[in-house]
C-alpha cells in the first residue's frame, strides 16, 4: 500500500493509493472494508484463543471447587466462576477450541457430501440426476435443525454422534447450488475441448470442473460456517452432544439455565461468544462473496 500526498495553497490532502496487481488491489481493498475488517478480526481472535487455549495460563476449565461456586468477576477469577466453582473464563476459552474443531469437522463432512452430489448430478444429468435431486427435494421439506435433532437423538448423546448428524443434514441446501454450478461450467469450451482432447469423466471433474467452481464453494463454506456453530450449540444445549464436565459454549448454556435470576452473567458470556463468532464469521463470508463472485462484486473492484 502506499500513499500519496498532494498539496494545495489551503490545505494538504493525503490520498490512499493501493499498489500491486489488480488481484491484490482487490483484496486489500475488500480487506479494508469495516464489516470485513471487523470479521476477520473476530474469526482471528477465535482462532488464536481455540488453538492456543491449552498454553493460556487459565485455570483448568473442568476442576471443581465447591467453596468458590458462584463467585462475581474477580482478579482470581476475570469473568467469575460457575455453580460448581470452574473458572467461567478458562471454560469460555477452551470452549472455543471445541467450537472450533466441532465446526471444522461439520463443514468438512457437509461440504464433501454436498461436492459429491452436486458435481455428479450436475455433470451427468439424466436420471441420476432424477434421483439424486429427488432425495434432495425430500430433506429439504424438513427444517434442518429438526433432522439433526431426530438423528442424533437415534444415535444417542455424544459429541461425535453431533458431528455425525449435523454434517449428514447439513449438506442438503449446498448440494443443489453446486449442482447449479456444475451445469453452467460443464458447458464451458474448455470443459468441452478437454472431452475432445480425450479425458475421461473423472479427469474433466477433478482437472477442470472442481478447481473452476472453488470460488461460490469458499464463499457458501464461509457463510455457513456461523450457522454450524449456531446448530452445534443447540444441540448441546438440549443435551445431546458434550458431555460433562467438557467445556463447550452450548453445555455451559444449559448448565446455567437454573442460575438465570442469581448470575445472569453465566448465561450472557457464552451466548455472547456465540454472538459473537456467527457474527464474525457472517461477516467475513460477505467480503468474500463480494470479493469472490463476480456477480456482486462492485464496479471498479
Amino acid at each position: 500500500m502506499a500513499v500519496e500526498t498532494t498539496r494545495s495553497e489551503d490545505h494538504p490532502s493525503v490520498k490512499v493509493v493501493v499498489s500491486g496487481t489488480p488481484r491484490r488491489r482487490r483484496w486489500a481493498l475488500s480487506l479494508l472494508e469495516p464489516g470485513t475488517a471487523l470479521g476477520l478480526f473476530l474469526v482471528v481472535s477465535l482462532l488464536l484463543a481455540g488453538l492456543l487455549s491449552p498454553w493460556l495460563p487459565l485455570n483448568d476449565p473442568t476442576e471443581i471447587n465447591l467453596s468458590e461456586r458462584l463467585l462475581p468477576p474477580s482478579w482470581g477469577h476475570i469473568l467469575g466462576t460457575d455453580h460448581l466453582g470452574r473458572d467461567t473464563l478458562s471454560r469460555v476459552v477452551h470452549g472455543a477450541r471445541m467450537t472450533l474443531l466441532a465446526a471444522a469437522a461439520t463443514l468438512a463432512l457437509s461440504m464433501t457430501i454436498a461436492l459429491t452430489v452436486g458435481i455428479l448430478s450436475g455433470y451427468h444429468g439424466g436420471w441420476p440426476d432424477t434421483a439424486l435431486m429427488a432425495v434432495v427435494d425430500l430433506l429439504l421439506a424438513f427444517p434442518s435443525l429438526i433432522l439433526a435433532l431426530a438423528v442424533a437423538g437415534a444415535l444417542g448423546p455424544g459429541l461425535f454422534n453431533v458431528l455425525l448428524a449435523a454434517g449428514a443434514v447439513w449438506w442438503v441446501g449446498h448440494a443443489r447450488i453446486i449442482r447449479g454450478v456444475t451445469l453452467g461450467t460443464r458447458q464451458m469450451e474448455y470443459v468441452t475441448a478437454a472431452r475432445a482432447a480425450g479425458a475421461g469423466n473423472l479427469r474433466i471433474i477433478l482437472h477442470h470442473i472442481t478447481p473452476n467452481i472453488l470460488g461460490p464453494i469458499i464463499v457458501i463454506a464461509s457463510l455457513d460456517v456461523g450457522w454450524i456453530i449456531l446448530g452445534i450449540a443447540g444441540l448441546n444445549f438440549l443435551g445431546l452432544g458434550a458431555q460433562p464436565p467438557t467445556p463447550e459454549w452450548g453445555a455451559m448454556l444449559n448448565d446455567a439455565r437454573p442460575h438465570l435470576q442469581t448470575s445472569p452473567r453465566l448465561l450472557m458470556i457464552p451466548g455472547a461468544a456465540i454472538f459473537l463468532a456467527v457474527l464474525g464469521f457472517n461477516l467475513l463470508g460477505d467480503g468474500l462473496r463480494d470479493l469472490l463472485d463476480p456477480r456482486t462484486r462492485r464496479p471498479g473492484s
